[in-house]
């Protein structure tokens, strides 16, 4: 969420900002008019409370004078008062909360180095690393060459629950599995990220926290009884949230969070898209980097974010590209987002594996958040950072596409290969 006096100050830059991003701007005249309504009650009441209390001491004085009626009479005067000062009070207190519910409906500002534009055909590619495979024969998809091998089965997951759903079998699993504790290992090894198992369902406050509601609530799946949980979307949501409503030391920062956790999202409005395989899932699996900086490490630490998801690539020598989002293909929270693509030969593209953002202080209000420097300083909000390192679930199937043989087996990126006892390569199941 945008702060409150930021918003007021700088109207202009923020509705410069929402236009870029796309995003209509009527919300700012209204909230510059619960501003100036929230201004001018605040402005009463105390031009009121200053009444009361001069009333006050005159009625003091009254009564050391014996004026006992006359007392009585501007007790009565004061009583009125008090009764307006409580009714201005509310209309403050209304005014504050719908102006909060307001700001909960408008996206971040825009870091100045995000490429503006209307949508993904303005963002900018900033860097690629190795080169596409070369094929002598027609390259299959993933879900020819994971059904072909036996470790991919489409159809009985959906008998099982419905379309979007998959079962990874023999090989097929082992290698999920490997390329958990493969970038978990990394990142806790090497980048010194703290390895965090939490829970898989939260509650309101932390999806509103992370940004997913109100605005999203429709990707979320909802538990049906009465408590209002729901399956996380991303790691995203527990490990922001760990401490949520926490003033930190600011010597203990960054925190560095990793996480595996299966994630959960209904997919809503994106039907028709990716349907084909496992791209777009109802459930997958993906390995979550956190950060919690202080506000002026954020945008290094945002660089260092996205170094280290890409080296899960380096390491497993697939081809990729980084891309810097342009406003308006970034998320809601987002103050700036770099995408990084894996190479998918089947379509002859690049497809996205991780985002990798810097929210700044904009999840950090919404969940309280904040840290104190040393010297007894004034909190302030922590600046969050979150990417994936990697989505799994298409990190197992650029695998399988590229490093397909002709013969229809996959070779195991030597990386791989001590997390897969040993095996060099995937060559099916016998019937």
């Amino acid at each position: 969420m945008l702060d409150l006096i930021y918003v007021r100050e700088n109207l202009d830059r923020v509705r410069a900002a929402l236009e870029a991003r796309g995003f209509p701007t009527s919300a700012l005249d209204d909230f510059a008019a619960l501003d100036a309504e929230r201004r001018r009650v605040i402005a009463e009441s105390d031009a009121l409370n200053a009444q009361r209390n001069a009333s006050s001491r005159v009625i003091g004085a009254m009564m050391k004078e014996g004026k006992k009626e006359e007392a009585k009479a501007s007790r009565r005067e004061v009583g009125e008062l008090k009764e307006r000062i409580a009714a201005l009070d509310l209309a403050r207190d209304d005014a504050e909360k719908n102006m909060t519910e307001l700001l909960s409906t408008i996206p971040n500002v825009p870091n100045e180095s995000v490429p503006v534009g209307a949508d993904e055909h303005a963002n900018v590619e900033a860097r690629r690393w190795g080169v596409a495979p070369q094929f002598d024969f027609e390259p299959q998809d993933h879900v020819d060459l994971g059904t072909s091998l036996g470790i991919l089965d489409l159809e009985r997951a959906a008998k099982i629950a419905a379309a979007r759903f998959a079962i990874l079998k023999g090989a097929g699993a082992r290698l999920e599995r490997a390329l958990i504790n493969f970038m978990l290992d990394i990142h806790t090894n090497e980048h010194g990220y703290e390895e965090t198992l939490p829970p898989f369902i939260a509650n309101r406050d932390a999806l509103y926290g992370t940004t997913q509601l109100p605005k999203f609530e429709d990707d979320l799946f909802k538990l049906t009884d009465e408590r209002g949980l729901y399956l996380i979307p991303t790691a995203e949501v527990p490990l922001t949230n760990m401490h949520r409503e926490e003033i930190l030391d600011g010597s203990e920062l960054p925190m560095k969070f990793v996480a595996y956790t299966p994630c959960f999202r209904s997919e809503a409005g994106s039907y028709g898209r990716d349907t084909r395989g496992v791209i777009r899932q109802h459930q997958f699996d993906k390995v979550e980097l956190v950060k919690l900086s202080l506000p002026e490490n954020s945008y290094d630490e945002l660089e260092a974010l996205t170094r280290d998801a890409e080296t899960i690539l380096q390491r497993l020598g697939l081809h990729y590209r980084v891309v810097t989002l342009s406003t308006g293909d970034m998320g809601f929270g987002a103050a700036k987002t770099y995408d990084i693509e894996v190479w998918l030969p089947s379509q002859n593209t690049f497809r996205e594996i991780s985002s990798c953002t810097n929210f700044e202080s904009f999840q950090a209000r919404r969940a309280q958040i904040r840290f104190r420097r040393a010297g007894g300083a004034k909190p302030e909000f922590v600046h969050t950072l979150n990417g994936s390192g990697l989505a799994v679930g298409r990190t197992w199937l650029a695998i399988l596409e590229n490093y397909q043989q002709q013969d229809g087996t996959v070779v195991i990126p030597e990386a791989l290969r001590p997390y897969m006892g040993g095996m060099e390569k995937i060559e099916g199941r016998k019937p």
